[in-house]
């Protein structure tokens, strides 16, 4: 058994070394430098001529260092190698450690007490300390003696940069490699026998302890990451044993069944006398781990430095994983539960992501049971965490409890927790539509459907409909969209199902199969629309963060692919889909926008007929209906479909301007009917049907050029004709208005470029003064026209106004030297134009910020 360390076992070594060591010199400050706190990795070489143990280990090196490395055995020519130290071969590569270790067991097996000094010297190096710990250092009895000629090498500004905190990739690597170093130090104790000698390991521990326990931040640090590694490596050890004996164990029943023989009986004993030889080191090896957990974890969990807590926790948790049956225990799982209120976010997500790996292990959930009913509410508030990356890892370790344990999480957790799919954090939306799904898929799914069915369709519709179950339960009926990328990782194979999608929504209700209702199917067109877009975009929602902005060409292969597949999919059945719905605007509007994301490439985009047909059905729909959101999905859709790049442009290009000429003409008949001496009179119906073609026209201007129609010619008496009731109706004089505005600022933003200075400065101010009149009107006009009064300039023009404020507004005429042979104008009146414009005109923000 290991006693409690002291300051009097650290300095052990030291006592018995005296005799040896007592002429031992110190280094001077230039010899013993401190390589390690330079940031730029340098391997050199430092000569250790004056310190006895320094040297010793360097002969050994020379002499059979590389041999080992290179793969040689013992009798092999060796080369001559540079001499090098424990802190020097941290540098050098694992298969480097292995050998300078051994070479040092083989001179601790000679000569301990110096072998130790190397050892004592090695940690305080890696603390950023510039000595090395030499005899006479050790020799004093002072507890606090080594430490003070320690801490008198480091820095005197008190701010030292030890290598574990270096900036930039060399204390990542540093502090990977020490870590390697802690490992391969205890596996070659093991191979060799030592680490059960009674005195290496305890006169180690002893060191770690003290150090660990220091007010010296680097020594603090450096010693309790070694302290927790090696119990890490000692709880492997542990591991070994136990395995070790059970298969002695094993061996021994099998032997006894065998024979009762003399030989069989002393082949017994043998196996009998290794297993008690196993089952003692496993007990020493448990006691030198509880001698590191009290004297270094206990304290060290709660220190005020965050990387000190974190590592701590860290290690627990491998220390679990690694060792259940020492360490999977109530006393020890307390800890982890306290670690998850640390005001850290590192030390919490740490924490969370050491308890996925117990969750995550079956064997091991029966252990968990009080920590689970414990810190349940812990664990579900965490997802509320500020922290994005520690609220994504909670709701990972909440799905791997679900899956393992259905009576953990209530009716209440889960809707608490599922209502997350509608975060603007995607990864975390992500996990929750992960949740959201295998419920789904374990529970809802498996009521709707008996054992004998066995078709793909069927367990598709269930589960679409335990979706939108879910849907109309969570009561946000406007994030469909959001819903859709939630799920889009995990359940992609089910929302990309869009032969099952529109078979359902074509399906007619029988006696036997009511079918959905009008709501459902609303709600299912709104996930067919969402799973295009989220096929052909990619996960790019407006109001989310946090999505992956780059793609791998493996992902836009599979992007192509899948725009390919529901093009050549919903192309021939998107006009059965209007037909049937075409009587509900809403559902008609959602449907509209799916030709959008069409693969032109597609195969399936040279079927004159299927577009021909789709077009058709299109131009039905939109004689039915004057809806805007319908006017607005129907024009986005022709620009679309009318692209250059498009194969099925020119059918599409036809059927716009036979739909803009029956608008056109019939507008023309009704205008003609209803302006008669320069007066406009028209009953109800016909009023009606002049604002529905005006409505359309208006549409399909905001996204096409109809220019050829000669629409401003069309429209302009309606702003001069008088009615017996008092004029024109607004919404008319409205549309009309907003027509000539647009004309006015496209043949104004030509202007903006001009080559003549007077006409660019004269086009700007007539665009801001026309906005800002426009603006006006809108505060006055009557609120039934409030919808056509709407006008937003284009991006182009925005684009075009602010360039010019750039040039001409912010920039001085003394930033260029030509500017004096150009005339000065005066830039106020431009400055509060803008301003007017900026805080008048009725323009969305948003849509108009410029880059």
């Amino acid at each position: 058994m290991i006693t409690e360390p002291t300051a009097t076992d650290a300095s052990r070594p030291s006592e018995q070394t005296k005799a040896k060591s007592s002429g031992a010199v110190n280094q001077s400050e230039d010899e013993s430098g401190n390589e390690n706190r330079q940031k730029n990795v340098r391997r050199r070489r430092r000569a250790h001529d004056t310190s006895e143990n320094v040297t010793r280990k360097s002969a050994r090196a020379a002499s059979s260092g590389v041999g080992r490395a290179g793969g040689g055995g013992r009798g092999n020519t060796r080369r001559h190698v540079e001499a090098v130290t424990l802190f020097e071969v941290v540098t050098m590569g694992r298969s480097a450690m292995q050998v300078v270790i051994d070479d040092w067991i083989e001179a601790y097996a000679t000569d301990r007490d110096s072998s130790l000094l190397d050892l004592i010297s090695f940690f305080i190096q890696c603390s950023g300390c510039k000595g090395v710990v030499t005899a006479e250092m050790c020799q004093s009895r002072e507890d606090g003696d080594l430490m003070s000629k320690m801490v008198e090498e480091l820095d005197e500004d008190g701010v030292v940069e030890y290598p574990l905190v270096q900036s930039g990739p060399y204390g990542r690597w540093f502090h990977s490699e020490f870590c390697d170093f802690v490992s391969v130090l205890v596996a070659q104790y093991q191979q060799h026998g030592v680490i059960f000698d009674g005195y290496l390991m305890n006169t180690l521990i002893s060191l770690l302890t003290e150090l660990s326990n220091s007010y010296i931040r680097a020594f603090r640090h450096t010693c309790t990451l070694a302290a927790v590694k090696l119990l890490s490596s000692l709880a492997a050890v542990a591991l070994s044993l136990s395995v070790g004996t059970e298969n002695s164990q094993k061996l021994y029943k099998v032997q006894k069944t065998k024979t009762t023989r003399q030989k069989g009986t002393a082949q017994l004993e043998r196996i009998q006398k290794k297993i008690t030889e196993l089952q003692e080191k496993r007990t020493e090896i448990e006691s030198m781990m509880d001698v590191i957990f009290k004297g270094v974890f206990l304290k060290r969990y709660r220190d005020a430095l965050p990387e000190i807590r974190s590592l701590c926790v860290e290690e627990l948790g491998l220390w679990m994983k690694l060792d259940s049956s020492a360490f999977l225990n109530d006393p020890y799982l307390k800890y982890m539960g306290w670690t998850m209120y640390d005001k850290i976010p590192d030390v919490r997500l740490k924490c969370v992501l050491g308890l996925q790996c117990l969750y995550g292990n079956p064997l091991l959930l029966a252990k968990l049971d009080l920590f689970t009913s414990r810190f349940k509410d812990r664990m579900i508030s965490m997802t509320l965490d500020k922290d994005n990356e520690v609220a994504v890892q909670s709701m990972k370790l909440l799905l791997l409890i679900s899956k393992t344990s259905d009576d953990v999480l209530s009716a209440d957790d889960y809707q608490q927790l599922l209502r997350f799919v509608y975060s603007s954090q995607r990864p975390l939306a992500a996990a929750a539509g992960e949740l959201l799904y295998s419920r789904l898929l374990n529970s809802d799914t498996q009521d709707d459907l008996n054992e004998e069915e066995e078709a793909h369709e069927l367990p598709t519709s269930a589960r679409l409909k335990a979706l939108l179950r879910f849907h109309q339960e969570s009561e946000l009926h406007t994030h469909v969209v959001y819903l859709v990328d939630s799920l889009w990782d995990c359940g992609g194979a089910l929302l990309k199902d869009w032969a099952t999608l529109t078979s359902i929504l074509l399906q007619d209700p029988s006696s036997h199969s009511p079918g959905l209702t009008l709501a459902e199917q609303a709600v299912l067109v709104e996930i067919l629309v969402a799973s295009v877009r989220q096929a052909s975009e990619g996960p790019v929602v407006v109001g989310r963060s946090g999505a992956k902005k780059v793609m791998s060409a493996r992902e836009k292969k599979v992007q192509i692919d899948d725009s390919t597949k529901f093009t050549q999919h919903l192309l021939p059945v998107l006009p059965k889909l209007l037909s049937k719905f075409s009587s509900y605007p809403d559902v008609v509007a959602s449907l509209m926008k799916i030709p959008q994301f069409f693969l032109p490439e597609c195969p399936e985009a040279e079927n004159t007929q299927a577009v021909s047909s789709l077009v058709a059905e299109m131009g039905n729909v939109l004689d039915v209906h004057s809806d805007p959101a319908v006017l607005e999905a129907a024009a986005r859709t022709y620009l679309s479909l009318c692209g250059d790049e498009a194969t099925w442009s020119s059918t599409a290009r036809d059927a716009r301007d036979a739909l803009v000429q029956t608008w056109v003409e019939r507008l023309t008949v009704l205008l003609g009917d209803s302006l008669k001496e320069n007066c406009f009179a028209a009953d109800g119906e016909k009023t009606r049907d002049i604002l529905a073609a005006l409505k359309k026209l208006r549409a399909f201007h905001n996204c096409h050029d109809l220019s050829g129609w000669s629409l401003f010619e069309l429209l302009s008496p309606l702003l001069s004709v008088e009615s017996s009731l008092g004029g024109a109706p607004p919404e008319e004089k409205a549309v009309a208005q907003r027509l000539q505005l647009r004309l006015f600022c496209e043949r104004s933003h030509h202007c903006l470029s001009h080559c003549d200075h007077i006409v660019r400065h004269q086009a700007f101010l007539g665009v801001c003064d026309v906005l800002t009149a426009h603006s006006f009107q809108r505060h006055v006009w009557d609120p039934t026209s409030f919808g056509p009064l709407a006008y937003t300039p284009s991006p182009r023009l925005q684009r075009a106004l602010s360039s010019f404020v750039c040039l001409h507004v912010f920039v001085g005429p003394d930033c260029d030297s030509q500017s004096r042979d150009v005339p000065c104008y005066n830039l106020t009146d431009i400055v509060i134009t803008l301003n007017v414009y900026a805080s008048e005109t009725p323009v969305d923000h948003d849509s108009t910020r410029t880059e």
